[in-house]
């Protein structure tokens, strides 16, 4: 890792690549009940518990696909970056907190979500540094 190259992988590729991950997650895992497990851990936090907990879930679908749309506008990609980052942490503390035995590998999630947060916030500095 001698050389750092920016500018590699077009700004487009890269939102569509961030953007991918929001609209399937809110899509499919949230708003069409392609990821039951996601309900469960929803279910298992105390203020939301099984009542409130579809609900929940339901909205953070709509937020998620709603975030995956801004991504790809290219609209305030940093406040975009801050939003994603501010959302994702929050969920991953609360699951961790809450539901950690219902979350298959807490680690791997909070390691692959840091990933992700990465290239989030590259997509954010790349969009913000475009002519």
């Amino acid at each position: 890792m001698s050389d750092l190259v920016i500018g590699v992988v077009p700004l487009g590729l890269m939102q569509w690549a961030v953007a991918a991950v929001w609209l399937y997650e809110g899509l499919w895992s949230k708003l069409l009940g392609g990821a039951e497990r996601q309900v469960e851990v929803v279910r298992a936090v105390p203020l939301l518990g099984p009542l409130i907990g579809l609900y929940f879930l339901k909205v953070l679908g709509v937020v998620e696909v709603a975030i995956g749309l801004w991504v790809l506008s290219g609209q305030y990609p940093g406040w975009c970056a801050v939003t994603q980052t501010a959302l994702l942490v929050t969920l991953n503390a609360n699951g961790l907190m809450w539901s950690r035995h219902l979350i298959h590998d807490p680690g791997g999630m909070v390691v692959k979500n840091a990933a992700f947060l990465v290239l989030a916030w590259m997509t954010g500095a790349v969009a913000v540094g475009r002519p």
